[in-house]
């Protein structure tokens, strides 16, 4: 996959957010990046303070535990979408106009959902893929595989 010449690159997983641009061209391209934010998210099970509760059947002596609530997955959730409302207030600012967006499975899935219809406009392509932290060169390889 070609990277043109002004686009950006979003790379991010559940708890970092890398957005990188294209001040090269497209036959040599030369990735600056233009924002970086790291989302800290402590485990689970230091969140959680309390057992999963319980519940009891009203008829008979069933009784049935409800599942324990993921923070740290809700904490990603959240990251994907203020990343998704932060593209969608540079796409409506002109700041960027096309870019390509890699991202770890889940967090590429949660950002879909949220991407505001003219930030769908501007993607040129997508990698499902988790490279977040992973060294730049190591992401264009990424891209240059596609």
């Amino acid at each position: 996959m070609d990277i043109p010449q002004n686009a950006h690159v979003l790379v991010m997983d559940g708890g970092k957010l890398l957005l990188f641009k294209n001040d090269g061209s497209e036959a040599q391209p030369a990735l600056n990046i233009v924002m970086h934010l790291v989302q800290d998210s402590a485990a689970t099970r230091d969140q959680g303070t309390e057992r999963p509760g319980r519940a009891h059947e009203s008829a008979g002596t069933r009784r049935s535990s409800h599942e324990q609530t993921d923070f740290h997955q809700l904490d990603e959730i959240r990251f994907a979408v203020e990343a998704a409302e932060m593209l969608k207030r540079e796409v409506l600012a002109h700041h960027i106009d096309s870019f390509i967006v890699i991202a770890a499975p889940r967090t590429l899935g949660e950002l879909r959902k949220h991407f505001h219809t003219e930030v769908e406009r501007r993607v040129i392509g997508e990698i499902s893929k988790d490279v977040a932290r992973r060294p730049t060169d190591e992401i264009m390889a990424a891209i240059a595989a596609s």
